[in-house]
């Protein structure tokens, strides 16, 4: 270990973080100033990488959980030569920059995970865990283990004063992740002052609990936290949680240990006396011994991955039909499955349809992979063809989440990331609240995370207000990114899982109900292909005098209203992703929604997005909370029912002007 290039380059690390946030004249120095050796000591010594080939499969991942000291990240980046320049680093914070205010998935190679929402970022280091131990499990044989990599991930204390970060790391120990290292800036200090104000717990005691093992030494010994690295690798049964002991913004004279240098600059004079401090000679400052350091470094890292691309060569001849797989998993090359049928009159909720198809595709898609936060059987996503995935069985596909909905959703965007699989998760839509942050970032990321989300509506019934979802889609389809698709019917059903595996660049939302639904005729002989814009004519009818729209299980309830005004012609049309229909080409979106004609809307929630197509008037919405009783009861106790639709129907209006 070449000490002397290691304290170079924490020295570098602190030269950059604190004339970028300076320059920026915003950010967080206090972490990267503070934990500055850590960093040096990961790219430099710990981490299994290789710069000029970031997206290596095998390489070790590290999630900088406490998104906010991103200069420690962008830094050390650059230092090892990730594509990250200098005059990037100048531009820190500036709209344009691949150094963002909180490290971005996807601005640079490295970057593995987008983290700044505290708690996420070990969550979704869970979800690697659970990723390489899955495909290790599947692909490495006795001679050749060519999934072998460590996660780790460095968090603060505001990371584990988040709720999620306990949910993922009890579930961690649970599952033994014995390649999960976890390293904690302890530094006692938050934006608001010392931690004393609002936590005292024994965080060592916690993570004993959890199950994972709990090491302890300075942020500032490098040839200790080595040591402790390699008792955590060493560990075969459980997690890591290294606690390092730091000064938050370290080498400001006046400032360090303080709330002051958590998130803000350090001023034009404590910046001067800090370089000054330090031995910094000038601005932006790289250290030519860290610069050769990694130089020759380089060299090693790409050496090392060509060995293991020979081993995956040779690997691949003696295990064909692993590669064969492989390839299959790693190009997310979905196979098309022989999906299930339904005729006219069944009566199916679509959770029941949706394991159906789930149960279809992932038999011939393995790489899918996933589970519900405790409701397997309500959620109906139980896979018949595998097993459930646990500490002493690695081959299950099946996820026990637990009563965990935010972790869940953080770690599935941790298997996401991770590469090779394609993760789902599942609970009740109302509880779409607790895992929304991590959901945001699915989008964010465009990850192609699939949430299952039934009991879509009042029509859950006696579980009462607090389960029956009414304010929900709204809050989902106005996510930037997020598909939300909504199946009327069983046969619906089946085309809206294929949807949601064929999309790659963004998350679905599967919205299924609990009550069954029968299954309806269509009269546009191409609906399984028009549906994928949205929407298509259910009903059709020639010079139409009136249109309803309508999604999910209100699709019936329209079909039926219309039938109950027979002296009008009423055209219905089921509308599976108001988003998607609404990305579509004018044209396509005309011929099925025809301009001009009076629209009336439909749906068990509330009316907020659907005044871009009707008047307030024409619109059968739920904008208040429900009530317990049988769903029917409930139903007719609002008044949302198809009599009340005609009604409407039957009432003088004008056409929507939008």
């Amino acid at each position: 270990m070449n000490i002397q290039a290691l304290e170079k380059i924490a020295l570098s690390i602190r030269a950059l973080t604190i004339d970028a946030i300076q320059k920026a004249n915003s950010g967080h120095p206090g972490l990267p100033l503070g934990a500055a050796e850590l960093g040096a000591l990961l790219y430099g010594e710990l981490l299994n990488h290789d710069p000029s080939y970031p997206h290596w499969i095998n390489r070790d991942r590290f999630i900088l959980s406490a998104g906010h000291g991103s200069m420690l990240l962008y830094s050390v980046l650059h230092l090892a030569g990730y594509p990250l320049s200098r005059d990037d680093i100048k531009h820190f914070r500036q709209v344009g920059s691949p150094a963002a205010g909180h490290p971005e998935y996807g601005l640079v190679p490295g970057i593995e995970a987008t983290s700044g929402p505290l708690g996420q970022g070990i969550a979704m280091a869970v979800g690697m865990a659970i990723a390489e131990t899955m495909l290790a499990a599947r692909f490495n044989t006795a001679k050749h283990h060519i999934i072998d990599h460590y996660t780790y991930a460095l968090v603060g204390d505001g990371c584990l004063q988040e709720g999620v970060s306990a949910e993922a790391s009890s579930l961690a120990g649970h599952l033994a992740l014995n390649k999960l290292i976890v390293f904690y800036d302890s530094n006692h200090i938050t934006i608001d002052g010392s931690t004393d104000l609002s936590f005292t717990e024994h965080v060592a005691a916690r993570y004993l609990s959890y199950g994972w093992q709990v090491l302890s030494g300075s942020m500032y010994n490098f040839e200790e936290i080595a040591r402790l690295t390699t008792e955590a690798k060493a560990e075969t049964e459980k997690p890591s949680l290294i606690i390092l002991q730091s000064i938050i913004g370290k080498g400001s004279p006046h400032k360090q240990n303080t709330a002051e240098v958590h998130g803000a600059p350090l001023g034009t004079e404590e910046a001067a006396t800090a370089k000054l401090n330090l031995g910094i000679p000038e601005d932006f400052y790289v250290d030519p011994v860290a610069q050769e350091f990694f130089a020759g470094k380089r060299l090693v890292w790409k050496a090392q991955r060509e060995t293991w691309q020979k081993q995956f060569e040779q690997w691949g001849t003696e295990s064909p039909t692993k590669l064969q797989e492989w390839d299959s998993f790693f190009n997310d090359s979905l196979k098309v499955a022989s999906m299930p049928s339904f005729k006219v009159g069944d009566s199916v909720a679509t959770r029941a349809a949706g394991n159906k198809a789930l149960g279809v595709l992932a038999a011939v898609n393995e790489q899918l992979v996933g589970g519900s936060a405790d409701l397997k059987g309500p959620n109906a996503v139980g896979i018949a063809c595998t097993t459930a995935f646990s500490a002493a069985n690695r081959q299950g596909r099946y996820m026990h989440f637990g009563i965990r909905e935010f972790a869940m959703a953080a770690i599935s965007n941790g298997i996401a990331l991770h590469g090779g699989l394609r993760a789902f998760c599942a609970t009740f839509m109302v509880f779409s609240d607790y895992l929304r942050p991590a959901l945001r970032l699915s989008a964010l990321m465009k990850q192609p995370v699939i949430y299952v989300l039934t009991h879509d509506s009042i029509f859950v019934g006696e579980d009462g207000p607090t389960h029956q979802p009414v304010e929900h889609l709204a809050a989902l389809r106005i996510i930037p990114g997020l598909r939300v698709l909504r199946p009327a019917d069983a046969e619906e059903t089946i085309v809206a899982w294929e949807m949601a595996l064929e999309r790659h660049d963004g998350p679905t939302v599967l919205a299924l109900s609990r009550q069954n639904i029968p299954v309806f005729a269509k009269e546009d002989p191409d609906w399984h292909s028009t549906i994928r814009t949205g929407a298509y004519i259910v009903k059709k009818i020639k010079d139409p005098d009136l249109v309803i729209i309508a999604t999910g299980s209100e699709v019936t309830l329209a079909l039926e209203a219309a039938a109950l005004v027979p002296e009008k012609k009423i055209q219905v049309v089921s509308m599976i992703s108001r988003e998607l229909f609404e990305a579509q080409p004018k044209l396509i979106q005309e011929a099925i929604v025809p301009p001009g004609i009076r629209a009336f809307c439909c749906e068990a929630g509330v009316r907020s997005g659907w005044e871009r197509y009707a008047n307030p008037e024409d619109i059968l919405s739920i904008d208040r909370f429900g009530e317990s009783g049988p769903a029917q009861k409930v139903a007719e106790h609002l008044g949302f029912t198809a009599t009340t639709l005609a009604v409407m129907l039957r009432k003088p209006g004008k056409t929507h002007c939008c």
